[in-house]
């Protein structure tokens, strides 16, 4: 029987370092590299907005960023939206890990599968207190909190 080998995050560094992902929309996800979903103009248009506004309301209390690495155990996703507590070094030198998250929005059109289910067990399992899925097919917003193991308790 043949199983997939897993990359781990200090790998995925590494290749991204020695230039082997170069010019690559990656993540990485529970030790597999995935092709990153591009993008529509609607989920441009919500996930701008949406962070404009954070950045308004937060300013000052926390960072956010828009569709940049974050560094969980064994995965390297971009979120969306990630919102972080303020640092010193402000990440100069390394991704926000987990401890450092105060929520993150995954905007979700094609990708709500994968976000609702992939994703969220990568999230829940890192701890991350708080992960917001915005579905645009819907124009609804679920909110997962209280990780426990791979789920969410609320």
């Amino acid at each position: 029987m043949r199983t997939l080998a897993k990359w781990s995050v200090e790998d995925y560094h590494r290749m991204i370092e020695t230039g082997i992902l170069v010019d690559r929309r990656l993540e990485l996800i529970a030790g597999e590299i995935l092709e990153i979903t591009p993008e529509g103009p609607l989920h441009r248009y919500v996930t701008d907005n949406a962070a404009d506004y954070l950045r308004s309301l937060l300013l000052g209390k926390a960072k956010i960023y828009e569709a940049h690495p974050i560094t969980l155990l064994d995965s390297e996703p971009e979120p969306d939206i990630t919102i972080v507590r303020l640092r010193a070094d402000h990440y100069r030198t390394r991704h926000p890990f987990a401890e450092d998250i105060y929520w993150l929005v995954e905007i979700s059109d094609s990708t709500l599968t994968a976000d609702l289910d992939q994703k969220k067990k990568v999230y829940a399992r890192a701890g991350i207190l708080e992960n917001w899925v915005v579905n645009l097919k819907s124009q609804s917003v679920k909110v997962f909190l209280q990780p426990e193991g791979e789920e969410y308790q609320s």
